[in-house]
């Protein structure tokens, strides 16, 4: 295999791998490297319509990558009682989902949580449950957003958002338990620390 297949091949990788994703942010982004990849190759060999082709993709993933970050939307908090009927159906269509994240969550363990749905220019795209595990401490029980809306801007607004009747109860600080790599490397990228005295358990300010 020749430096210049190569470059052919990880262009066409970059492309397939872009069609995977449902997060239409990323997938642009991955689209965009390997539209642009395969522009390269096309000049590489003289083959002008893979040229033509991908260039043309790059123009239209610049501009909607562009058009993406200048949107501006507005987040919300819709509290809701457990027992609503909206939520049962929730929790029921994205099971599967949400026990790669939270295994073994369920809702009717739980003695008054704290139930807000997480709304994105008016749409439910997500689910925060939380409750009073000790004095001062909020346990987070479920922090699910849906397919599609994981670009972490959901996660900078739950976690920026006042919160000020948890703060009315005490509550000082979230505590979060991660079960799986994937939730630990969540929990730090919205500003959790680790507790030194268990890998598991992880804290930050409401």
């Amino acid at each position: 295999m020749t430096w210049v297949e190569l470059i052919g091949y990880v262009g066409s990788v970059g492309v397939a791998a872009s069609l995977t994703m449902a997060n239409i942010w990323r997938l642009r982004w991955v689209n965009l490297f390997g539209a642009s990849t395969l522009a390269v190759y096309g000049l590489l060999i003289r083959a002008w319509p893979i040229l033509a082709l991908n260039s043309f993709i790059v123009l239209v993933d610049v501009y909607y990558l562009l058009r993406l970050s200048r949107e501006k939307d507005v987040f919300s908090f819709f509290e809701i009682p457990p027992d609503m009927p909206f939520l049962s159906e929730f929790l029921n269509f994205y099971r599967d989902d949400i026990e790669a994240f939270a295994p073994g969550f369920d809702l009717t363990r739980y003695r008054d949580p704290h139930v807000r749905l997480i709304m994105r220019n008016m749409l439910p795209v997500g689910l925060f449950v939380c409750g009073e595990a000790k004095e001062g401490e909020a346990e987070i029980y479920l922090d699910y957003v849906v397919p599609g809306y994981r670009d972490f801007k959901s996660a900078r607004f739950v976690f920026s958002a006042p919160h000020d009747r948890l703060k009315a109860a005490g509550m000082h600080t979230f505590v979060a338990t991660a079960q799986v790599p994937a939730q630990r490397r969540y929990l730090r990228k919205v500003g959790f620390e680790q507790d030194p005295d268990s890998p598991w358990r992880f804290t930050r300010p409401v």
